[in-house]
């Protein structure tokens, strides 16, 4: 993805990137001449990360279900920023919520990128052709946004539809912000990196015979990739040309995904890109964050 890109003077974040797909993506990105900012929640696993990278990395911490985390990161930010990847993420959580009443996996997929990227804005805007990458899931196909109940209150907690629902809500963001930013030059694209083998974000699936049948390692399904498989769609949409002018789109398998047909556990829900849909996240976001 990125043979022959030279992205020397340009500074990238990726959250979550001191394990799985945001180590490769982090890995690329300074090997093609980035300085890249690891955001991670886990400071000396970021540090052991940077040293085995070896060049052009930097870290900082972030906690992505803390809001004041989330606002203490972007205070410390100076100057413009190219590329901001929203890699981080949890799956499939027991029941549990954040001080301010937040399901988790809302909290921290959703309203924590939401809070980093528009507290980052003005960074993006000055870069003047900056791209964000929001790190979806074919899991969106699972839950729409439950506008109704976006933190599991009145209907009991299904840690599936959970992490669906923020799925959905990382790929409603970029809908959203790019038809809003798109006169700053930024452009905003979500994707499905596929079924990774062996990473952390499946840690809290303790009972298989529970999960879906697309987490058997024998379904066909999905589409199973290795790490570095699976950090190749967020690096096109970081930083290849083939991509470029390209924004509000969903992608997968490095490139824009078909609609997804029932069934079939590929492309991107109609929902997920409802323009309608997409703006009142915004608008419910902004008044959660604001609180």
């Amino acid at each position: 993805m990125v043979a022959g890109i030279d992205l020397g003077g340009r500074r990238a974040i990726v959250t979550g990137g001191a394990s799985g797909i945001g180590v490769e993506t982090a890995r690329a990105l300074a090997g093609a001449g980035a300085e890249v900012t690891l955001a991670v929640r886990n400071v000396e696993a970021g540090r052991r990360t940077a040293l085995e990278i070896g060049r052009n990395v930097l870290v900082a911490p972030l906690d992505l279900a803390d809001q004041g985390s989330v606002a203490a990161f972007v205070d410390g930010w100076t100057g413009p920023l190219h590329i901001l990847v929203n890699n981080a993420g949890i799956m499939a959580t027991p029941e549990t919520r954040t001080s301010q009443g937040w399901e988790l996996q809302f909290a921290t997929n959703h309203l924590g990128h939401f809070a980093l990227a528009t507290g980052l804005h003005d960074a993006l805007a000055a870069a003047g052709s900056a791209r964000v990458v929001s790190v979806s899931s074919v899991g969106h196909v699972n839950s729409d946004v439950d506008f109704d109940d976006l933190q599991f209150v009145r209907r009991p907690y299904d840690r599936w539809l959970a992490y669906g629902q923020s799925k959905t809500a990382n790929i409603l963001f970029a809908v959203e912000a790019a038809k809003r930013w798109a006169s700053d030059g930024i452009a905003v694209n979500a994707l499905n990196p596929g079924r990774i083998t062996a990473t952390h974000l499946s840690r809290h699936i303790d009972d298989l015979a529970a999960a879906p049948a697309s987490f058997d390692s024998t379904s066909t399904d999905v589409s199973w990739k290795t790490v570095q498989q699976g950090a190749a769609t967020s690096v096109l949409l970081a930083a290849s040309p083939l991509v470029e002018g390209v924004t509000g789109s969903y992608f997968e398998d490095c490139a824009q995904a078909p609609e997804h047909q029932p069934g079939i556990r590929r492309g991107v829900a109609a929902y997920a890109l409802d323009p309608e849909r997409a703006a009142h996240l915004w608008r419910v976001s902004l008044d959660l964050i604001r609180l």
